[in-house]
């Protein structure tokens, strides 16, 4: 420890939903939706696709609910600038990290297959035992000057896994950065997560999305909260 991640790509699209139907999907883990606006929460979707670091090369999908610190009941938009993100699905498609993320940080990584399309158009689709899950399509976005995104960035984030809650605390450099309201296609499948992400309201438009050419991050040890 600390892991350290050398080279990255992402793909990012944050969602508007109702806070009930998240409050709902992440009961298990003890913590509460972050609700920016009465009534609503935001979810995350990204792909990771990891280079260089020390977990080896892989391919991450990541269903991210932004909570607020446990015991916090806090809400509106400042809330949200201090909200962490909550991991309810982490399909990837390398049993090393899978198994690491699993025993090291509470990840609740499963194995998964992926169609990755590059291009104008950046796109991937993530199938978990024969069966789609979710897929989506992003357009590229404006880019954003370095001075506002090269500074280290401090992000914990929580995990739940066989009845444990967990803080994990990283931090990270992003490099080439392009965000865009909206910006992106998404579809999903038959696969028990496509049901959950539908029950959220979903597939809608993004309130935004974003792509970063390089990530470099290190996270250390998770701490037991739960």
């Amino acid at each position: 420890m600390p892991v350290r991640i050398r080279a990255a790509d992402q793909h990012m699209a944050m969602f508007s939903v109702d806070a009930g139907a998240a409050q709902r999907m992440i009961d298990y883990s003890g913590l509460q939706v972050c609700r920016y606006r009465p009534g609503r929460a935001v979810v995350v979707l990204m792909l990771m696709r990891y280079t260089d670091g020390d977990l080896g090369q892989y391919l991450e999908y990541g269903t991210n609910v932004m909570v607020n610190p446990p015991g916090s009941t806090a809400g509106g938009m400042r809330a949200l600038q201090s909200a962490a993100a909550f991991i309810h699905h982490l399909p990837v498609d390398q049993e090393f990290t899978c198994e690491a993320g699993r025993s090291i940080w509470g990840y609740p990584k499963v194995m998964a297959d992926f169609t990755v399309r590059d291009g104008r158009q950046f796109g991937f689709d993530v199938t978990i035992d024969g069966q789609l899950a979710v897929g989506m399509e992003f357009k590229p976005g404006v880019p954003v000057p370095a001075r506002f995104t090269s500074k280290p960035q401090v992000h914990p984030t929580f995990s739940h896994l066989d009845g444990v809650t967990r803080e994990t605390a990283g931090e990270m450099r992003l490099s080439g950065v392009r965000y865009r309201l909206g910006g992106v296609r998404l579809w999903l499948g038959d696969h028990p997560y496509a049901n959950e992400l539908a029950a959220l309201g979903l597939p809608k438009r993004a309130l935004l999305s974003s792509s970063v050419q390089n990530v470099q991050m290190t996270f250390g040890d998770a701490k037991e909260i739960s």
